[in-house]
């Protein structure tokens, strides 16, 4: 009579020093596909990760998700004893922030729907600027004529402003006190089309103002 072989029950202490060692040597956020491929196939990853949360709770570091990713980060309470003046070379123009703040409360959305949004043409330069700061990414093409392209935040976009998801950005009052959102009508008639209003919260150590790039 033959046996069936044994599945080896990985030890939960071992399997979170792992998943600890894991978060703490990247610097950036980890994906759960990422985590999964270094732990045992039938660790409780889920387990695995809220036991460590609870573990470095109220700690000088706290685990945080940042979508459908995992890190280590500062506690925020003590964000201001370590503040840096760091001088920033990069500067985002208004226009820039506006497109992003559309992209966060409407994403997927395409070219034409921020231009729609904005009321103006969006210059070519715009786009780049968050692609190359990171924090949006193609999403497909919509099946439409001509296939316009669609458009969404990023991990790290997230985890740049602190965010654990997108319904933790606060409303439309928000981003009009921090200027993110003007006056004109179209601006505050495309804020208040989302029944999730967002934030783009700003810190002067990390996003620098430009001047309106004529958009």
């Amino acid at each position: 009579m033959s046996e069936e072989a044994e599945v080896a029950v990985p030890d939960p202490f071992e399997a979170e020093r792992l998943l600890e060692a894991v978060l703490f040597a990247s610097a950036e956020p980890v994906s759960l596909a990422g985590l999964r491929a270094r732990l045992p196939e039938v660790a409780d990853l889920g387990a695995l990760l809220e036991s460590l949360r609870a573990r470095y709770s109220g700690r000088g570091v706290e685990l945080v998700a940042r979508g459908d990713a995992w890190a280590f980060r500062t506690a925020p309470d003590l964000a201001a004893r370590l503040h840096l003046e760091v001088p920033q070379t990069r500067k985002l123009s208004r226009a820039a922030l506006e497109v992003m703040a559309i992209v966060a409360y409407h994403q997927p959305v395409t070219r034409a729907e921020i231009e729609e949004m904005r009321g103006v043409a969006l210059s070519r330069g715009t786009l780049d600027v968050l692609l190359e700061a990171g924090w949006v990414r193609p999403m497909g093409r919509r099946q439409t004529p001509g296939r316009p392209m669609t458009w969404g935040t990023t991990p790290a976009f997230l985890d740049h402003f602190g965010l654990e998801n997108l319904s933790a950005l606060p409303g439309v009052e928000e981003l009009k006190a921090s200027g993110l959102l003007d006056s004109r009508p179209a601006m505050i008639a495309y804020a208040a089309q989302s029944e999730d209003e967002l934030e783009l919260p700003l810190g002067d150590d990390t996003l620098l103002l430009g001047e309106d790039d004529g958009e």
